[in-house]
């Protein structure tokens, strides 16, 4: 069984990864040298893999291109799902392998600064002989990523009048 102190502090690093053991101590009621140490445990135990920004590219002036990609595979003999998203998720482009049920077998996510290193990377992918199809499909606009809403609604600029 999971324990809930570990959960509740993954939690909020999950919801705030800037926090400071000092700050997760406070607000669980701990010393600030017992979070340190099931910090260190978890990030030692694989559980905690990354600190990292959300970053809204487009505000910031930079446009990205962000792609979905369907794949159909035939696993070669010997080798499952496993074997073949391994292959995928190594270059440095994809963001991202999920396997899937339904029409397609693995879903790749890319980020890259171009339309035409998605079409490189297509012609990549498409060479490999485990590979029946491809279907990509391109981001056209980001909404919510991440649990964070990017696209703020036009906020009401009208004048209220009253009788």
């Amino acid at each position: 069984m999971a324990d809930p102190l570990r959960l509740e502090i993954l939690s909020l690093l999950e919801e705030n990864a800037r926090l400071t053991a000092e700050q997760i101590a406070h607000m669980l009621d701990l010393s600030k040298e017992n979070v340190e140490q099931i910090i260190k445990e978890l990030q030692d135990e694989g559980i905690i893999l990354k600190y990292g920004a959300s970053i809204h590219w487009r505000k910031a002036g930079k446009r990205r291109v962000n792609a979905l990609i369907d794949v159909k595979v035939t696993p070669q003999h010997g080798y499952g799902f496993d074997t073949v998203a391994r292959r995928i998720y190594l270059f440095p482009e994809v963001q991202s392998v999920y396997l899937m049920s339904g029409a397609y077998d693995l879903s790749v996510a890319l980020e890259v600064d171009t339309m035409e290193e998605v079409g490189r990377f297509v012609e990549k992918l498409a060479s490999f002989d485990f590979v029946v199809s491809t279907t990509t499909h391109f981001v056209l606009k980001k909404y919510k990523e991440d649990g964070i809403i990017l696209d703020e609604p036009d906020k009401d600029r009208r004048l209220v009048i009253s009788p």
